[in-house]
């Protein structure tokens, strides 16, 4: 990253609403927290007067375990995003083309110009079907899954054939799997010649203590762990991440309950809207001929803010909408239904 390559990108909007009186539908963070997590950051707190541990053993180990990888091929970062950025920063050069999906997350085409490298975009539904020699003209390409904030995975084996062709290509593959975790499909860590980012935001609803892990195998394991800046996640993110990753019968009670929840939104808005098959905690809908910006206005005027999509490249009349509790749920499929 140089001087010009960063005075020359914008920021990447994003969903979360800081006002209290809103119940927050914009932002794709669990509303519950693990039991005794407050216990454990407060602990940790404590021990805040001294380094953490280096490398951080008890993490990597709670994360390996979480994802099905080795310990060592686990690169601690403070959040998700620190795990796009150190991957980007890694394959990119200025100049250089990427294969970023669209409509996805924002950040990808931030990086990639930070870097001074240039996006090359494709489809979101469309990015597996990259063959090998178009993939040897980009450094990396990129992969959200599931996607965001179309909401659906990508198939195992296709996804498994992609980054073997990407392997042939020389190119890099970063999957980031920010929200894996709420769909009990498998992860890509540990496959070779991939990143796979990991955020800890979402799942376990704590967005504010900013830990996320990278897992690489081979040379960029090893360039990312050496690169990585010593005590890069405080204590107090390292012990409760830890703990969360460990948190079992929490994270299948998410599962189910965002599943059953995610069901019946569908159901209730399909009437209205054109709403887009998701296997995340969230849904993005076209609302046809409705006005966004009333739709938006009329949803906070009721104590609800949504996600305006139309930020996402490709999308012109969308709205993407959290799946939160039952109860937060009704409110908003009530005031949905009377546009």
């Amino acid at each position: 990253m140089n001087l010009d390559d960063a005075l020359g990108v914008d920021r990447a909007p994003h969903g979360s609403s800081d006002d209290p009186e809103l119940v927050d539908f914009s932002a794709n963070t669990n509303p519950r927290v693990p039991e005794g997590v407050e216990g454990i950051y407060r602990d940790a707190f404590a021990e805040s007067r001294s380094y953490p541990s280096e490398p951080p053993a008890d993490y990597r180990d709670a994360a390996a375990a979480y994802v099905d990888c080795q310990p060592d091929e686990v690169i601690p970062t403070p959040g998700g995003l620190a795990a796009i950025r150190s991957a980007v920063d890694l394959a990119v050069s200025p100049g250089d083309s990427v294969l970023v999906p669209f409509p996805s997350f924002g950040e990808y085409a931030r990086e990639v110009r930070l870097q001074g490298g240039e996006p090359a975009f494709v489809p979101h539904d469309a990015v597996l079907d990259v063959g090998r020699d178009d993939l040897a003209e980009h450094a990396l390409a990129i992969v959200c899954n599931p996607n965001n904030p179309t909401g659906e995975t990508y198939d195992p084996a296709a996804l498994d054939g992609f980054a073997a062709r990407c392997r042939d290509a020389g190119t890099l593959l970063l999957v980031d799997e920010a929200f894996l975790g709420f769909t009990g499909r498998p992860s890509l860590a540990g496959t070779r010649g991939v990143v796979v980012a990991r955020s800890l935001t979402k799942l376990f609803g704590l967005p504010g203590l900013r830990a996320g892990f990278a897992v690489a195998t081979d040379e960029y394991g090893e360039a990312l762990t050496a690169a990585r800046r010593p005590w890069n996640v405080s204590g107090p993110a390292l012990a409760t991440g830890a703990y969360c990753m460990r948190q079992t019968d929490f994270v299948a009670q998410t599962r189910e309950r965002v599943r059953t929840e995610r069901s019946r939104f569908h159901d209730a808005l399909s009437a209205q809207f054109d709403v887009h098959p998701s296997d995340a905690p969230f849904l993005l809908f076209d609302v046809r001929d409705r006005d966004v910006d009333w739709l938006l206005e009329h949803a906070r005027e009721r104590g609800l803010a949504l996600r305006d999509a139309r930020t996402f490249r490709g999308l012109d009349s969308h709205i993407r909408i959290a799946v939160r509790l039952p109860e937060e749920n009704d409110r908003l499929i009530e005031v949905l239904g009377d546009v």
